[in-house]
């Protein structure tokens, strides 16, 4: 392995469980090695989610790495996590190696086909990022447990690369799910004679109350698998970002001081939902997640998400009785916005020659509340993109940036198309706007993931809605989502810091 022994021993945050807290843990170690000195590099061999990043050079990545990245003060690049794996239904996996799509992978066959492939990638993507930052420490992030006898054989991205690299690990248990005390011995338990030396420290997470009400817990671990208990990290009151689609579900808490409703279609495939923490952000804004079968009310506006399965999610959408209740909300009045895979939704057609998108190979009928005709191929738009905003209109003008990662490629379509619907870009190719019905009602969409997160931008669109309730404007002096997400960081380092010693991991 290239520079290992000019560079500091790679650390590596493991988890009794998914949802553990891996990645806000490893988001903070790199924050507080940055602090210290250091170039920390984030690095998850493999990971399988739909919230993903597009870097400079036009490479997916997850999202949770990027943040990673952010945290350690660098330019998120794919080679931090060379293998992505993007479901898509019918336990198969759209494969991604170092950035790009390389097939599809069914679940009972994944390691007989990918394992090898798979491992050269997690071994390139290692060297690309040790070349371009020679001295820096690796910070590793393991995935879901790294005891799952049935997989540990195959194992790409546990305790396989904690032993290739000599990694010291640190293993983080989530009280607030209970069974704290199984969870780490258990673990530990089963790991092999070769692999117990690896872990260096506990750490117990998600804490409530006083830490001392935990020495008596802390004292036992101890003394009963003989791993120093480094921390215990307090419950933080903090809206982090999401790295599953799952963690949605905890987010119920309604705002005191909200005056818009804005519903967000959570579709089965839903993806890149990172899209929406700016919005949750918004203190003056509550963000109700929608599920099938649930009542679509009438929310001051709508979101149609991305989606990794864009026909399923659709087909989904109409058999709920979800997709007439937006096409009679958006003509009584009612304002939506479509991104990515709900922008091609929003549609009049959508045209699926291969069958890429989760419906069968052919054309389906979209929602028709935009006039555009979308056909998907195999080739992917992946480009960070930046462009002067035509919608909504007001002075001064604003711009527009984001990340395009979709399939498919939407035009306005049939009669009268162009005069009806606008862009809402300089670049026309980002997404139109329209008027809809008789009263009032507008419907809008753009390919641009991160669209909410530039500041002014999105208080522009808000006030477009607090206008039509009759709500005083919000400043449009705001600073981009990535000044908040940097405080976020920051706060989580503080925390780390205050609850966790790293000594013992670091000698």
């Amino acid at each position: 392995m290239a520079s290992a022994s000019r560079s500091p021993r790679p650390l590596m945050v493991l988890g009794t469980s998914s949802g553990a807290g891996k990645s806000l843990m490893t988001a903070a170690l790199c924050r507080v090695l940055r602090r210290r000195g250091e170039t920390p590099l984030p690095f998850k061999g493999q990971n399988m989610s739909n919230n993903a990043w597009v870097d400079q050079g036009g490479g997916e990545m997850a999202y949770s790495q990027a943040l990673q990245a952010w945290a350690a003060g660098l330019e998120p690049t794919c080679a931090m996590n060379p293998v992505l794996l993007k479901p898509q239904g019918d336990s198969t996996s759209e494969v991604i190696h170092l950035g790009h799509s390389v097939g599809t992978a069914r679940a009972e066959h994944y390691y007989r086909d990918w394992f090898k492939p798979g491992w050269a990638a997690i071994r390139t993507g290692l060297e690309r990022l040790q070349q371009a930052h020679p001295g820096g420490r690796l910070v590793l992030e393991g995935a879901g447990s790294p005891v799952e006898v049935n997989l540990q054989s195959r194992d790409l991205t546990n305790l396989r690369l904690a032993q290739y690299l000599r990694a010291h690990c640190l293993l983080v248990a989530d009280i607030e799910r209970g069974g704290v005390f199984a969870q780490l011995v258990g673990t530990l338990d089963l790991l092999r004679p070769v692999e117990r030396p690896l872990i260096r420290g506990l750490l117990i997470n998600r804490f409530r109350g006083r830490r001392e009400l935990f020495d008596n817990g802390r004292s036992w671990l101890e003394a009963h698998t003989g791993v120093p208990v480094l921390g215990v990290m307090p419950w933080l009151d903090e809206l982090f970002p999401p790295e599953d689609s799952l963690d949605l579900l905890e987010r119920r808490g309604r705002k005191a001081d909200a005056e818009l409703e804005i519903a967000v279609l959570r579709l089965p495939s839903l993806s890149n939902f990172s899209d929406l923490d700016p919005l949750e952000a918004e203190p003056s804004v509550q963000v109700r997640w929608l599920q099938a079968g649930q009542s679509l009310g009438q929310p001051d506006a709508v979101i149609v998400p991305g989606s990794k399965q864009t026909l399923r999610d659709l087909a989904a959408l109409q058999a709920s009785g979800l997709g007439e209740d937006l096409r009679r909300y958006a003509g009584g009045g009612g304002q939506i916005f479509g991104l990515c895979g709900g922008l091609q939704m929003l549609g009049v057609s959508l045209q699926d020659p291969e069958g890429l998108e989760g419906g069968g190979a052919g054309q389906v009928p979209g929602l028709g509340l935009l006039p555009l005709e979308t056909v998907f191929t195999q080739d992917k738009a992946l480009h960070q993109r930046r462009s002067l905003a035509l919608w909504p209109a007001a002075a001064p003008p604003l711009e527009l940036e984001g990340f395009e990662l979709h399939r498919g490629r939407s035009q306005l379509h049939g009669p009268g198309a162009e005069a009806a619907c606008k862009p809402i870009a300089a670049t026309g190719d980002l997404g139109w706007w329209r008027p809809f019905g008789e009263q009032g009602g507008l419907v809008a969409g753009t390919y641009l993931h991160g669209v909410f997160e530039s500041g002014a931008w999105r208080r522009r669109w808000l006030n477009g809605l607090r206008q039509r309730k009759g709500l005083a404007p919000l400043s449009e002096q705001v600073p981009h989502h990535n000044q908040q997400r940097e405080d976020l960081l920051d706060r989580l380092a503080d925390a780390f810091e205050a609850h966790v010693n790293l000594e013992p991991l670091l000698r």
